[in-house]
């Protein structure tokens, strides 16, 4: 049977067990939260993104997780630099222009500060002139930075992001740096 394990990845933890940068550096990676042999990371997320990482031994699971061809839903929450208007709602849910085409389609909803979120290290930066907001992004891609890009490109970036769902893996109560085998 697969092993498959849930993780909050914390901000500014790579999504991997070793760091192949420079000799010298301390930046920490998935080894620093779990001691887990033969685990492999299904699909990635940014270093300075947090949330939901599954990990797994099943190579065939870690295929169709990772695949866009499959379109296995992947939901965030996203705290933006301002507060998205119907039209930049619109133009999300439609799919945006990037410099590598067009996305698909995403579900996406204002949502209130997420329950029993914990602090960030560092915490976002702040600005009086500027307010924040929270939505809710469902895509069925994984391109390089995608929500980030897509944010950015209807004039709200994002400040902090939360992967929340994997398919029909959540979050759930884990806490920062925790994580918990569930039943493949």
């Amino acid at each position: 049977m697969a092993r498959l394990i849930l993780f909050n990845k914390p901000f500014n933890v790579l999504s991997q067990f070793t760091d192949k940068g420079s000799l010298a550096s301390t930046r920490e990676t998935l080894s620093d939260y779990m001691d887990v042999p033969h685990v492999y990371p299904a699909g990635r997320l940014d270093r300075d993104s947090e949330g939901l990482l599954v990990l797994t031994d099943d190579g065939k699971l870690q295929a169709r997780i990772s695949d866009p061809k499959h379109k296995l839903t992947k939901t965030y929450w996203a705290q933006v630099e301002g507060i998205p208007d119907e039209a930049a709602l619109t133009a999300l849910q439609t799919g945006v222009d990037l410099k590598d085409g067009r996305t698909a389609p995403a579900e996406v909803r204002p949502i209130a500060e997420p329950a029993n979120l914990w602090p960030r290290t560092p915490p976002i930066r702040f600005r009086k002139s500027v307010p924040d907001s929270w939505i809710e992004l469902t895509i069925t891609e994984g391109r390089n930075r995608q929500v980030r890009r897509m944010t950015a490109a209807v004039g709200h970036p994002t400040l902090r992001l939360i992967r929340a769902r994997v398919g029909d893996w959540t979050l759930g109560e884990l806490g920062t740096g925790e994580w918990r085998d569930i039943k493949a």
